[in-house]
């Protein structure tokens, strides 16, 4: 009680004081996932919890750069329900984090995406997380970067980690989902499908947080 009067909590959506993440600001993630269609098809269905505007897209900037993990939790609920609506569910899940720079991750003492997927992963039955994509070096911040520009930034970086897949990955009838907090050109999402189908794995969708 102490510590919340000397640090105050505050909303991720609205900045207002109380809970970390308000009910007003859950409704605009409480609607179905939408199709989005990137400037770069990454040639399997893309979807999105919400447009990446308001307190959705204040609570991804918390969530980034910020520090505010307690965010995770929302945005995994928000994430798990989405899946609920478009898997099928006599198939086994499997979520593959979207990749993120090293430099990043440890700027931002960790994965927020790779964090946001474990929690909806843990709320969704008979799913697995498989935290497998890398960037490799040379692949700068894609903040201000255009479309072409993005493109290049990541063409040939986005690589499968060398270790033993678990064997999920490979069932066909496993439905593996690419998940990521924002879909801006399609790139991130174009790179790491071509990734994993080099290593033999095929990604039925891509679900994002938001959309631009």
């Amino acid at each position: 009680m102490l510590l919340e009067l000397m640090l105050p909590q505050t909303c991720g959506g609205c900045g207002r004081l109380g809970p970390g993440w308000c009910r007003r600001c859950a409704e605009s993630l409480a609607g179905p996932p939408v199709r989005a269609r990137p400037r770069a098809d990454p040639g399997v269905p893309c979807w999105a919890l919400g447009r990446y505007r308001g307190p959705v897209r204040r609570a991804v900037v918390a969530a980034k750069e910020q520090g505010r993990r307690d965010l995770a939790v929302p945005l995994g609920r928000a994430l798990a329900r989405g899946l609920t609506g478009l898997r099928a569910a006599e198939r086994t899940l499997v979520l593959v984090p979207a990749p993120t720079r090293r430099a990043a991750a440890r700027r931002r003492g960790g994965d927020p995406v790779a964090r946001v997927v474990r929690v909806a992963g843990s709320l969704l039955p008979d799913c697995r997380v498989a935290p497998i994509l890398r960037m490799r070096r040379g692949v700068r911040d894609s903040v201000g970067l255009g479309a072409d520009d993005r493109a290049r930034n990541l063409r040939g970086r986005v690589a499968v980690a060398r270790r033993r897949l678990p064997d999920v990955l490979f069932d066909p009838n496993a439905e593996v989902v690419l998940v990521d907090d924002v879909l801006t050109t399609g790139t991130t999402a174009c790179e790491s499908v071509r990734a994993l189908a080099f290593a033999g794995i095929a990604v039925r969708a891509v679900l994002v947080t938001s959309v631009v």
